[in-house]
């Protein structure tokens, strides 16, 4: 029982973890032919800021340039309030595509039609045509064109009910717009989670972008490629790169960029950033599986050593060695078999576990399943843990010395032979367990550090929601965001409100292009930053701190006001060795050309991408001096329980306009629970795997001392009776253990030295050969290993001599 149980951890264990590995790195992608499928980049050489989405103008010359590629799909994602529909207003997630994304992911349509090229006709312009007259002034625009819409089949059938008369029904999405189909069940869109694109949208729009007059500097468009047959990454690689540098040498702006083009095979891309996570913990689970075997192997060598009688019995009335390795090996399987059933039970467990922990930056959780592959590789696993801990044991048990063990009046000696092997058995297992202890040392380290990180602000006691600005001129945004505060500032036991556009970890993501007077001569001077647009009272509400000058007020909230503040990251690279306060900062952030700004204030770094590392350095701008509206992240801090307040503000957004949504409520403390998510996910799978393998180690130890202690019964009896004293027994016994535990704590440092730099990338705050880890766990384990021969020698000290001396 205790070898198939063993068994069904190790084999449990690295099941689970392989069906993460199948269902995230392996699986095909929900796409026709994905190999072939590509995603290309924005990347600005040289810069802090990479991966970006491209302009909609540079669209027409890669496609036309492309020609190794079948074609290219544009997307981008976002949130838009749904009314008109006899329904209740709901905030939506939509997907602007292009009208082939659909034919060239190959997603099918289950109901009524998809895109067509009509479908993303420009919306037609009050613009001059060249030789036309000036349009006269106050000229009315042209009627705008309806958009063209596709539902989600889930949506569809949320939201409708399945009724097939939506088709051909216009609904109001910021926008009249015409339902002409529904997608078959599971369209998704699979992009990297840093990159923030949602992966189930509601609604799919046809963008009607005019490409060939668009702008080159506004980005926003996610680009996918289908490579034509036969087409290696590499050839549309050097494509592309010739596609950069023509547009380099046609636009000065992309020459002072870096401008290049960066294509990755979309499989490979959507899990580069987990992938080393991922196999690092396939890593640890195998050592489990391998401790596992160590411990079924020297549990069967001390059987052996107790059958030698019957195996030399077997030999003698002709029994051939391989008919004892073969007879071993049968049972040595038996075992693998009922470890395997159980281990797979143990893996559906295990699944279910990873399913309900999963960060939301693992994509495609929701495709870890057993399923067929999954299935041989646990009967894979369970055959080859037989192998490994069957043969050696079953070799071993093949040459009795027949004459030893048949000796009337003798023991059997094997078991004292196979000493050396279940020794070194024991060691091996003592150095994987080891591994595995320093690694969950690290990642506990890690998550210490994470835990005690500054953020830069206070998340405790926040609220945060979405409201859609309702459209109207500028000023009217403005009363509305005006009043929308004042009514939140209201309630009971509010203490703070601010809106802003991102906030800290809400994934979204805004950018700007700053630089000193130096960039007005040298535009390669200019460097990328996080920008945000926030109301005043935003650092207050946070409770960041103000480190110089001051903070945003209402006469700042102004689209003529050139004020911004700066964290102290962005002021020591501008200016260092400088005081910022007062400076001027020369920064694109409303247009296509930079404007100076006067910087009023320095506040601490907020991070806002991740917990995990500083990231860009970040600008501070008013809402009002971006025309109003730009804000729809609101946050409201209370003394008491921030969820509380769920219900009054929905209410007071419903007296103000009843068709806008809330969305997206949650604690703020909530996105950061899920910003630690990935640290935490690793920690507990490696700290699960650390203690199943030191728990299998000690019972390997205790195990080897424990035979050793029934084949020396004599000898210490013998050592009893002429006066040995109690604690020379137990120095005896312990001894021996410590000394294997030694050689195989060496051993595992030598392999922690090598092998915990693979999780580098996992670690925060700490270094992959942190002499304080190394340190700590060594006397942990030697702890944990005193105790496991504490056990055995405690009762070789209490052998009764007389009864000792009558084993021989």
């Amino acid at each position: 029982l205790t070898a198939v149980f063993t068994i069904a951890l190790g084999v449990g264990a690295s099941t689970a973890i392989f069906s993460v590995v199948n269902g995230v790195l392996l699986r095909r992608l929900p796409y026709a032919e994905p190999e072939r499928l590509v995603l290309a980049w924005g990347d600005l050489r040289n810069r802090n800021v990479l991966d970006f989405p491209f302009p909609p103008g540079d669209v027409p010359d890669i496609r036309a340039q492309g020609t190794l590629f079948e074609g290219f799909a544009g997307v981008v994602t976002g949130r838009a309030p749904l009314t008109g529909d006899d329904q209740t207003p709901e905030q939506v997630v939509t997907a602007g595509v292009t009208p082939n994304t659909f034919t060239l992911l190959g997603l099918p349509i289950a109901l009524g039609r998809g895109f067509t090229e009509e479908d993303g006709t420009p919306q037609p312009r009050l613009a001059q045509q060249a030789g036309a007259p000036a349009p006269q002034p106050g000229a009315q625009p042209p009627p705008r064109l309806p958009g063209t819409a596709v539902l989600s089949h889930e949506f569809w059938k949320r939201r409708y009910g399945g009724d097939r008369s939506i088709i051909g029904k216009t609904i109001d999405l910021q926008g009249k717009t015409v339902v002409v189909g529904v997608l078959a069940p599971g369209a998704e869109l699979l992009f990297p989670p840093t990159t923030n694109v949602e992966r189930w949208p509601d609604v799919w729009i046809a963008l009607r972008l005019n490409f060939e007059g668009a702008s080159r500097i506004n980005v926003f468009l996610r680009l996918i490629g289908r490579l034509k047959p036969g087409v290696t990454v590499a050839q549309a690689q050097s494509q592309m790169d010739g596609i950069a540098a023509d547009l380099r040498k046609r636009f000065p702006i992309k020459e002072t960029a870096g401008l290049h083009f960066r294509l990755e095979p979309m499989q490979q891309d959507l899990v580069a950033d987990v992938r080393p996570a991922i196999l690092a913990l396939m890593g640890a689970v195998i050592f489990v599986l391998l401790i596992s075997c160590a411990n079924v192997a020297n549990l069967l060598l001390v059987r052996a050593a107790r059958r030698e009688r019957e195996l030399a019995l077997r030999s003698a009335l002709g029994g051939t060695r391989w008919r004892l390795v073969r007879q071993m090996l049968t049972e040595s399987l038996v075992l693998a078999v009922g470890g395997g059933v159980l281990g797979l039970g143990l893996a559906w467990l295990g699944i279910r576990l990873l399913a309900s922990m999963g960060p939301a930056s693992l994509p495609r959780l929701d495709a870890v399943a057993i399923d067929p592959l999954v299935l041989v590789f646990s009967a894979g696993a369970s055959l080859a843990a037989a192998v490994i801990f069957g043969v050696v044991p079953a070799l071993r048990a093949s040459r009795p010395n027949a004459i030893e063990a048949l000796r009337p009046t003798g023991r059997a000696s094997g078991g004292r032979a196979g000493r050396w092997l279940r020794d070194s058995v024991v060691m091996v297992e003592v150095a994987l367990s080891f591994v595995l202890l320093i690694g969950s040392g690290l990642m506990f380290r890690s998550f210490l550090a994470l835990v005690r990180t500054d953020p830069g602000y206070d998340p405790a006691g926040i609220l945060t929601f979405s409201v859609p600005t309702p459209r109207g001129p500028a000023q009217q945004r403005a009363a509305f965001i005006q009043t929308l505060h004042d009514r939140l500032a209201g309630l009971p036991g509010v203490q703070a409100v601010t809106a802003a556009t991102p906030l800290p970890l809400d994934g979204l993501l805004a950018n700007a292009r700053w630089g000193t007077e130096a960039a007005v001569a040298d535009p390669t001077r200019f460097q990328q930053a996080n920008l945000h647009m926030v109301l005043p009272g935003y650092f207050e509400a946070l409770r960041t701190r103000l480190l110089s000058g001051r903070v945003f007020t209402a006469a700042d909230n102004d689209s003529s006001v050139m004020s911004l503040i700066v964290d102290d990251r962005l002021a020591a690279k501008a200016f260092p060795g400088r005081q910022a306060v007062g400076q001027r900062l020369y920064v694109r952030a409303r247009g296509n050309e930079p404007e100076w700004y006067d910087i009023i204030g320095v506040v601490a770094h907020q991070r806002h991408v991740s917990l995990t590392s500083d990231g860009p350095e970040a600008i501070f701008l008013t809402d009002g001096h971006m025309g109003s509206g730009a804000v729809n992240r609101w946050a409201v801090r209370t003394a008491g329980n921030p969820t509380a307040l769920a219900g009054p503000i929905r209410a007071v957004v419903t007296a103000l306009d009843p068709l806008l949504p809330v969305s997206e409520v949650q604690p703020m403390t909530a996105l950061v629970d899920k910003a630690m998510a990935p640290t935490r996910f690793a920690l507990v799978l490696i700290g699960i795997f650390a203690a199943i393998a030191g728990v299998l180690a000690v019972v390997g130890l205790y195990g080897v001392l424990s035979s050793s202690v029934s084949q020396r019964t004599a000898e210490i009896g013998v050592r009893v009776a002429l006066g040995a004293p109690r604690s020379s027994i137990l120095q005896l016994v312990i001894g021996q253990g410590l000394r294997l535990s030694g050689v195989g704590i060496g051993l595992g440092l030598v392999g922690a030295f090598a092998l915990t730099r693979v999780i580098n990338t996992m670690l925060v705050g700490v270094k992959a050969t942190d002499p304080l880890t190394f340190g700590s766990m060594v006397v942990i384990f030697f702890g944990i290993a005193w105790f496991a021969c504490w056990v055995p020698a405690r009762r070789a000290a209490g052998l009764d001599p007389t009864v000792a001396l009558r084993e021989d």
